[in-house]
């Protein structure tokens, strides 16, 4: 059986005092998009420096390919990174840019030139080679990075939070293009952000971190269906604690006629106290007579804003199936 593409083994990461990262074991396969996901100081990013070799352990080992790169350079590690900062020349040309690093490399002219072509098609700007980067949207920006690192041809590429600078509608469309950049191209993609919606999307598996240690490894369906840990269950998505199990607030149906018949086979009453009107779908915050409170998600399929706006105040039903209960370790 092949190495994985990148294998940790007790990697742990102090600085002074601070434990940044605490003993982590983890394995990524050959061609896997794999996102590390957590909030603000969860260690992500130290993992990522650590893999390419930006910040050296305090303990454990770091596997490329079956090889031990724990205490090599970054440049003697078969891995490029793209930034936040894309980092991109400003005074040179987009095929300029992305031939750079072969020019580094001593690469002949003709070669990287035909390689630099080549990874510029692999994300579709065939025909920007000759511009400037300030004459660039923020999407090719990032692409033309995302180029740059695989003209090298690495057998892993790093991001970290790439997309954190865009608009919302460029982040969501780069996210659908990243993801079919990787399957092109074949390489593993290690991807590093905060933003949940991201990992879910674009991600083959997830390692769900927190305080420097990872809660959760698996694909999105089981990290959002099937969390490990309440930390898991609050991070990715809403969460409502109902009776000692936890629902999503998605699976939970609003049903304003109190006396009718249920929806599902599990039931409780409640008032609304507040509606958020989203567009796409409504947002409730219903106060349950047996106490607490709950979030509930309805498509707007039907209704328009002074539909839902007038629900507040009111008497409700919520209806949801025993099979989209979870139960947590922590909360048994």
């Amino acid at each position: 059986m092949p190495a994985p593409a990148v294998r940790l083994h007790d990697l742990r990461k102090s600085f002074g005092d601070v434990t940044a990262v605490s003993g982590i074991d983890l394995d990524i396969h050959d061609g896997e998009f794999f996102s590390m996901l957590g909030p603000s100081g969860s260690g992500k990013t130290t993992v990522l420096r650590m893999i390419a070799g930006f910040e050296r352990p305090t303990g454990g080992t770091i596997e490329l390919a079956g090889r031990d790169v724990t205490r090599l350079a970054p440049f003697d590690r078969d891995v490029n990174t793209v930034f936040q900062d894309y980092a991109l020349f400003p005074h040179m040309s987009v095929l300029q840019n992305v031939e750079y690093g072969l020019k580094v490399k001593r690469v002949r002219r003709t070669e990287r030139r035909e390689r630099a072509l080549e990874a510029l098609g692999s994300v579709r700007l065939e025909g920007f080679a000759e511009r400037r980067p300030a004459q660039l949207s923020g999407g090719q920006r990032q692409r033309v990075a995302l180029a740059r690192a695989l003209v090298n041809e690495p057998k892993v590429l790093l991001l970290d939070e790439p997309l954190g600078a865009l608009d919302l509608k460029l982040r969501e469309e780069m996210q659908i293009e990243l993801k079919e950049i990787q399957r092109r191209v074949g390489i593993t993609f290690l991807f590093v952000t905060h933003d949940q919606e991201e990992a879910l999307t674009m991600s083959d598996r997830i390692a769900v971190f927190n305080n420097g240690a990872i809660e959760q490894v698996g694909t999105p369906a089981e990290v959002y269906e099937r969390p490990a840990s309440a930390f898991v269950a609050g991070f990715v998505g809403t969460s409502n604690l109902i009776g000692g199990v936890s629902v999503r607030p998605e699976k939970i149906h609003v049903d304003t006629q109190p006396e009718g018949p249920a929806q599902g086979d599990r039931q409780a009453l409640g008032t609304i106290a507040e509606v958020v009107y989203a567009g796409a779908v409504t947002r409730f915050v219903v106060d349950l007579e047996d106490g607490g409170r709950v979030v509930a998600l309805q498509q707007n399929q039907q209704t328009s804003s002074m539909d839902v706006m007038r629900l507040r105040g009111s008497r409700v039903r919520l209806g949801w199936k025993s099979v989209h209960e979870y139960r947590t370790p922590q909360e048994d």
